[in-house]
């Protein structure tokens, strides 16, 4: 299996490869965590859950399983 937001080391980019919709949480999707996106890790949280990142503007926290989940090839 390839790279995911997971992999990530803060300060890293990535761009978001295809993921199965069924997995993402809509509000995700919403916030612009789309295929084809740049995504930065920011910051971990204690207990790396969640992460920080940044996408398409926004500022977001996801949980670790969901970023194993989004897979991207890293910059």
């Amino acid at each position: 299996m390839g790279d995911t937001i997971a992999n990530l080391k803060i300060g890293e980019h990535g761009i978001i490869e295809n993921f199965s919709l069924d997995l993402i949480p809509l509000k995700l999707l919403e916030m612009g965590c789309l295929p084809g996106q740049v995504v930065k890790l920011l910051q971990v949280a204690p207990f790396k859950d969640p992460l920080y990142i940044k996408v398409n503007g926004s500022h977001l926290a996801i949980r670790i399983e969901t970023a194993k989940k989004i897979n991207i090839i890293k910059l």
